[in-house]
């Protein structure tokens, strides 16, 4: 990221400098990546008031840091295009007025050839920004850059479950990243799950230490955990297939009241993106699932996916169980016997996204960043197929509304000890 017109100053010799400087080209690159077997119109289009266009993602993430690193820090900095505050801004008050999120799939101009000159425009000045900045605007930069990179690689996660969403829309149901034909057989089954026992103690949550953690983490407490088992592995779709055949979207008992109302507004018979044998888009005489690779053959022994809150609750009381509270599954995180924690699906807790006790805010305009929303969404933990490598953690804590089923969200059981 140096450049002869661009020398390192004395101090960014140092290896954080540099690293960050790395760390932010990957980055911006691995977007790029992601965005390079869509249309130009593929980009433009929003499929529901949640997702955003891949249009839209790749402009925001530059607009951060154009609204957090470089105009407060950079003097010289000249906007791509001032109308471009208004239209990329997401929820930032302190930063101004905004496009309506509703809407975004309305932005059909500037075409996405700008947008990409947007991107190159920012990621000039950023690493001119991080090659000249003297020490005290690179102490200020540092974190703010870090938070930049992570909010990014959120907004990668996310330009895959919203293009998964939108060709779900499509009658053709297009992959994504074409994949070779599924081979899975009806006779696949996952081995049970065994029960992990979890003594009951107070327990250290939430990030303390080294490394990167977003403030909702923060700070790290004592909890009481009591006495608990949790299942050593995800839900299967055969599992949950199971709870479909005994009724599970036709009977109410098992279902929270908001859930059920859901069950009967929304029609719901199924996770999302499951094909019934009978779907004309893709006739089959077995269940399949649209996935990032198209059309597939529903595999009974791979984790669920695609479940709202309200989906797993109703499956773990017919299943005689319970979702594990964030602190439980935490708790649970480094057990020798357990599996699928990251890198699968975005696990439901039964915990309401709350603060940690002592909660504080960043200052400044990322204040906003997580704070605000605590309320009336459940916290997932782990993470899923869709996340970036390094990105998940123990601490992470994920939210969604409990209606939410557009993400690649799961089961994980548990049990009170008796």
């Amino acid at each position: 990221m140096r450049s002869a017109d661009h020398p390192l100053p004395s101090s960014a010799a140092a290896p954080g400098r540099i690293e960050l400087a790395r760390r932010y080209a990957a980055v911006r690159a691995g977007t790029l990546a992601l965005v390079q077997p869509l249309s130009a119109e593929d980009q433009c289009v929003q499929s529901i008031p949640d997702a955003s266009p891949t249009k839209w993602h790749l402009a925001h993430t530059s607009w951060f840091f154009e609204a957090v690193v470089l105009q407060p820090l950079e003097p010289a900095y000249q906007a791509f295009d001032p109308h471009y505050a208004y239209l990329f801004n997401s929820y930032y008050e302190a930063l101004g007025p905004r496009h309506p999120r509703p809407q975004r799939g309305l932005l059909t101009r500037p075409p996405l050839a700008a947008i990409h000159a947007y991107r190159a425009h920012v990621d000039a000045a950023m690493q001119r920004f991080m090659a000249t900045a003297d020490d005290v605007r690179w102490q200020e930069a540092t974190s703010l850059i870090e938070l930049g990179l992570n909010h990014e690689e959120q907004h990668q996660e996310l330009i895959q479950t919203d293009i998964l969403h939108l060709l779900s829309c499509n009658p053709l149901l297009p992959a994504y990243q074409p994949g070779p034909p599924s081979t899975n057989s009806a006779s696949n089954s996952a081995s049970e799950p065994q029960w992990l026992a979890v003594a009951g103690d107070v327990r250290a949550i939430g990030h303390g230490g080294p490394g990167f953690a977003f403030d909702n983490e923060t700070p790290r407490h004592q909890v009481l955990v009591h006495p608990f088992q949790i299942a050593d592995r995800l839900v299967t779709c055969g599992e949950y297939l199971a709870f479909m055949e005994d009724g599970g979207y036709r009977q109410a008992d098992w279902w929270l009241s908001d859930g059920w109302a859901a069950v009967q507004s929304e029609g719901l018979s199924a996770p999302a993106y499951w094909l019934a044998p009978d779907d004309p888009r893709a006739p089959a005489g077995h269940w399949q699932v649209f996935g990032a690779q198209g059309v597939q053959s529903l595999d009974p022994a791979a984790p669920l996916t695609h479940v709202s809150f309200y989906e797993a609750c109703a499956f773990a009381e017919w299943s005689g169980a319970r979702l594990p509270t964030e602190f439980e599954w935490e708790a649970a995180f480094d057990l020798p016997l357990i599996t699928q924690m990251l890198g699968h699906c975005w696990q439901w807790t039964r915990s309401a996204y709350e603060p940690y006790p002592g909660f504080r805010a960043r200052s400044g305009a990322v204040r906003e960043y997580n704070g605000k929303f605590m309320v009336g969404q459940q916290v997932l933990r782990g993470a899923s197929s869709a996340t970036p490598a390094g990105h998940g953690r123990k601490t992470y804590r994920n939210f969604f509304p409990p209606a939410a089923r557009w993400q690649i969200s799961g089961i994980r059981l548990a049990k009170d000890t008796a």
